[in-house]
């Protein structure tokens, strides 16, 4: 089963609380953490990359449309699907306007959620496979140098340079052998170019170079740590999620 991660951007929390009583109760959801601004949505959005956003057309600092905007602006080649939540009717137009999957009414109702969920795994199986999985049929040729915008620049990487690559400040840094370049690109779209080497998403925000990793380590309640061969050993999360598949792939 296909698991689908999603983000509620909502600062009333009774709707908050709402919307969390019924995703969790659809087997392939995972909820990421929760947003209560339209700033803290795009902050969240760089962090976890949700494969659905589930957002009030009203936040404070900043509306559901222009979080949206933005979040389309760092998401490149795969943004993800958006379904605007709101009391009111008349702002379901703002949904379909940025192409939202669809928008529900507060409060909300069980079965019409259940129609939104039909559309978004329609979508999802209509747009391909999912974001991070991948056939042979569909892995891309692995690239020998990776151009990299960092605002400035556009730096030439060999891709055995990189070590790893984290979100930081809404920019992505990406950790080589010489220094740390900060791009605009996102996780999943670095993980994409990079698609036929040695690199594993460890965590859903972290993306490590496999060739570099020193040792793995068992840290809390089914999670593990990694320690990479860099000069400042530095360690990385390995979430439970992806444990087992990253031992599987190095015992193999």
């Amino acid at each position: 089963m296909r698991t689908i991660h999603t983000m509620i951007a909502e600062d009333e929390q009774l709707a908050r609380e709402d919307m969390i009583y019924l995703l969790q109760k659809e087997p392939d959801v995972v909820i990421c953490p929760s947003a209560e601004t339209g700033n803290q949505l795009v902050d969240l959005y760089v962090e976890y990359e949700p494969d659905v956003i589930f957002l009030d057309v009203q936040m404070p600092e900043m509306s559901g449309v222009e979080a949206v905007k933005q979040i389309i602006n760092l998401a490149y080649s795969h943004p993800p699907l958006f379904i605007f939540t709101t009391a009111y009717d008349e702002y379901a137009m703002d949904a379909f306007e940025i192409e939202a999957v669809d928008y529900l009414l507060k409060p909300y109702d069980d079965t019409r959620f259940q129609k939104t969920m039909r559309r978004i795994r329609k979508q999802m199986i209509q747009t391909g496979i999912k974001r991070g999985e991948h056939t042979d049929s569909q892995t891309a040729q692995a690239p020998e140098k990776l151009l990299v915008d960092d605002g400035e620049r556009m730096v030439v990487l060999s891709p055995d340079s990189i070590y790893y690559a984290v979100p930081s400040n809404r920019m992505l840094a990406i950790h080589t052998h010489d220094e740390v370049i900060e791009s605009r690109m996102t996780l999943q779209d670095l993980e994409d170019r990079l698609q036929g080497l040695s690199f594993f998403r460890t965590h859903r925000s972290c993306l490590v170079n496999l060739n570099y990793v020193r040792e793995i380590t068992p840290w809390f309640n089914g999670a593990y740590n990694l320690t990479l061969n860099d000069n400042n050993h530095t360690t990385l999360p390995v979430s439970r999620s992806a444990r087992k598949i990253l031992l599987e792939t190095f015992r193999s």
